[in-house]
């Protein structure tokens, strides 16, 4: 077999370790696909935290930046394990693959009892290539940046769990939009609009679209709908009133935000690299993910 890809960085879903039943079926995923790539000819490494937390140790491990090094990196585990490694791995130009131990995911869309059918032909250099743009988002306070994070889903400004409405100012590109009173905003990119975006009423966005979309979350005035932004512009929303105001960056990074503070969010200069089987395409995972024609031929 002649390979594309052969050195390999497995990242594993890790954080199950507090639940043991799943620690088990993740280690048993890791050690079985590992075993598949060496018999292949790959050199597998594993990604330093998942080495520590699974406990395998019959593969050398490797610290996140220095998986630059490697052709590829395998993910194993759901969209949020992926979102978590891909905001880290997107400067080193790294292509990521997904394969998903439960329900088919967004961005892991491999399904584990599909993965020796289907890594084989894309390790060779079948595959399709999907870049999707991350989001960097600023956190201002007094002309001073007091927060920086990435996100690969969406930024969401939000109250607290017992707080009322927020007061919002939103401006893009430098221009001013509106004040918004609602439960707060979510800013998603299209690779977001199918999360929390879309519970909020969102619509979804197809990757290729270079775009983003506003949407407010139980606006107090119902005429305040999503809107569909360019991602060529800067979007920045300040918080005018309201207690207990936090922004969320992948819902995996928090924010405690002032009266005042502004979250600046642009499109980032880094990207991430998702390979897909041949013959992917996004339609089909909506319809998989959100079971259309269910029942159909």
């Amino acid at each position: 077999m002649t390979l594309k890809f052969r050195r390999i960085a497995l990242i594993g879903k890790y954080q199950a370790s507090t639940a043991p039943s799943m620690t088990d079926s993740s280690l048993k995923a890791l050690q079985e696909i590992a075993s598949f790539m060496s018999s292949l000819g790959c050199e597998v490494l594993l990604e330093a935290e998942t080495a520590a937390n699974t406990g395998l140790s019959q593969y050398p491990s490797v610290e996140v930046d220095a998986i630059a090094n490697c052709d590829l990196g395998l993910v194993v585990g759901g969209d949020g394990t992926m979102l978590g490694i891909a905001r880290r791995l997107a400067r080193h130009n790294v292509p990521l693959i997904g394969i998903n131990q439960g329900r088919l995911g967004f961005i892991t869309d491999i399904p584990f009892e599909a993965y020796q059918a289907t890594l084989g032909p894309m390790l060779q250099g079948e595959y399709e290539e999907d870049s999707r743009p991350l989001m960097h988002a600023r956190v201002m306070r007094a002309e001073e940046m007091v927060f920086e994070a990435f996100a690969m889903n969406d930024v969401v400004v939000n109250r607290g769990g017992t707080s009322g409405m927020v007061e919002l100012r939103v401006e893009v590109g430098g221009r001013f939009v509106s004040n918004q009173r609602a439960d707060g905003l979510i800013i998603a990119s299209p690779t977001g609009s199918t999360a929390y975006s879309l519970s909020a009423g969102g619509p979804m966005l197809h990757p290729s679209i270079p775009g983003w979309v506003l949407v407010p979350i139980a606006p107090h005035t119902l005429s305040n709908r999503p809107i569909v932004l360019s991602d060529a512009v800067e979007v920045a929303v300040e918080v005018v009133s309201g207690r207990d105001v936090s922004a969320n960056f992948d819902m995996q990074s928090l924010a405690s935000l002032q009266h005042g503070d502004r979250i600046l969010v642009r499109r980032s200069e880094h990207s991430v690299r998702f390979l897909h089987p041949v013959g992917w395409n996004y339609f089909a995972t909506l319809r998989k993910k959100l079971r259309w024609n269910e029942g159909g031929s």
